[in-house]
């Protein structure tokens, strides 16, 4: 069963400060959130999510029990150091100022503990053009600096209580194929699908520009193993790039169009309404 938090105002207790997400992420959910939750089951069991990210729906939601994955290694040791101890990377993330000369010094920074490590991947997303995640051929972070509009890089707060959360639903946190942690959803559980994909090219050329960042065989693949998982039982949301082509992978999944506010665009005057689709498979 999901852990929710009552409504302490009515006994007067303090109400816990949510814990939100300490990175930005490209597509991330965070502003979508209240066209999402609505979808949910009232109650389920596991809770599954081969996407991590920068964990929204996860941290909302506060599940008992999780298994959370990505195919990015850094992104996941982070997750795992605030985890583990969310102190010391706060420590690390904020001990540099958050101005351009010293991101390029961290930029070029390779190695160290794995506080070293969460924290300067904290402090670069950051730092980094829109929050980006890209490295080169050689597997080196080389996004450029993003010029924020404060020096905040992480709330210890805020930290501490991811920790609680992760450590709350005794969270596995894994680094690999989405179809190695989803094939474990079974009956009663809960699964939140949301692979990368640009919704800016849905009426423009989707399956090609998106085959950079995500293969259309990946997509097929995602589609059958969300399928299987609620042949099995399992209650599986897919996020996904609002596309016939797409939607057409989801045959018995119920569908509902989402929108967003574009933020990829290099100028205000590119950015705009766009809409993603949400498909919800329902066991029968």
């Amino acid at each position: 069963m999901p852990e929710h938090r009552g409504d302490a105002s009515l006994s007067g207790a303090t109400i816990p400060r949510p814990a939100q997400p300490f990175i930005s992420w490209a597509g991330s959910k965070r502003k979508l959130l209240d066209q999402i939750t609505p979808h949910l089951p009232t109650s389920y069991d596991r809770y599954f999510e081969p996407f991590l990210g920068g964990g929204s729906l996860f941290l909302h939601l506060r599940p008992s029990t999780a298994f959370l994955n990505d195919a990015c290694l850094p992104l996941v040791e982070t997750w795992r150091a605030v985890k583990r101890n969310p102190s010391g990377v706060h420590r690390e993330a904020t001990r540099r100022p958050l101005e351009k000369a010293d991101y390029y010094i961290a930029r070029a920074e390779r190695g160290g503990g794995y506080l070293q490590r969460a924290g300067r991947f904290v402090y670069l997303n950051k730092g980094a053009f829109n929050g980006l995640y890209r490295v080169n051929l050689r597997g080196e972070f080389n996004v450029p600096w993003g010029a924020p509009k404060s020096g905040f890089v992480c709330d210890l707060a805020n930290l501490k209580e991811v920790s609680e959360v992760l450590n709350g639903a005794n969270a596995t946190i894994t680094h690999g194929d989405f179809a190695d942690v989803l094939r474990h959803a079974g009956s009663g559980d809960l699964a939140f699908v949301d692979p990368p994909y640009v919704t800016s090219h849905n009426n423009n050329g989707f399956v090609a520009y998106n085959e950079k960042i995500f293969s259309w065989s990946d997509q097929e693949r995602l589609a059958e193993t969300a399928r299987a998982s609620v042949r099995r039982g399992a209650t599986v949301l897919v996020t996904n790039a609002h596309h016939d082509s797409v939607t057409a992978l989801y045959p018995d999944f119920e569908t509902v169009v989402i929108e967003r506010a574009s933020t990829l665009a290099a100028s205000k005057e590119k950015r705009g309404r766009t809409s993603e689709v949400l498909m919800i498979g329902r066991p029968s």
